[in-house]
């Protein structure tokens, strides 16, 4: 992937975790409530899980975050891909999770220098 790619990606994705997926989830969407409830988790995961794609959502759009982020968004499509399946019973629905998921990963490997980075103190030229 070249870098206009990942940073087109990136943004897009970025703001539909904050918008599409964070946002019902941390304001309390009648429909998201009532599909967290189905799946046994209650306020707590439906909080948690906005939080984790909020944080996500905007480490995309942080270059020195943007892998580490993409890395963490991975994790959270799995567990909503394997929600989706084995808990809600609604395998057609897995398509967009398990998409975004392939996505993320894609962008997290094409941003491991700046994930590596953020481990071993070394800095990637031309990041700040």
């Amino acid at each position: 992937m070249t870098q206009t790619t990942l940073w087109v990606a990136q943004i897009l994705i970025g703001v539909f975790f904050i918008v599409a997926a964070a946002a019902p989830k941390l304001l309390g969407e009648r429909y998201v409530v009532e599909m967290f409830d189905q799946i046994g988790g209650g306020t707590w995961l439906r909080l948690l899980t906005g939080a984790l794609e909020l944080a996500g959502g905007v480490g995309l759009l942080i270059p020195r975050l943007c892998g580490l982020a993409a890395l963490g968004l991975v994790g959270v499509m799995a567990g909503a891909s394997y929600t989706t399946v084995f808990v809600l019973d609604t395998p057609a629905r897995v398509v967009l999770p398990a998409v975004l998921g392939v996505v993320l990963a894609l962008i997290a490997w094409g941003r491991w220098p700046e994930t590596r980075a953020l481990f071993t103190g070394r800095r990637r030229p031309g990041i700040r």
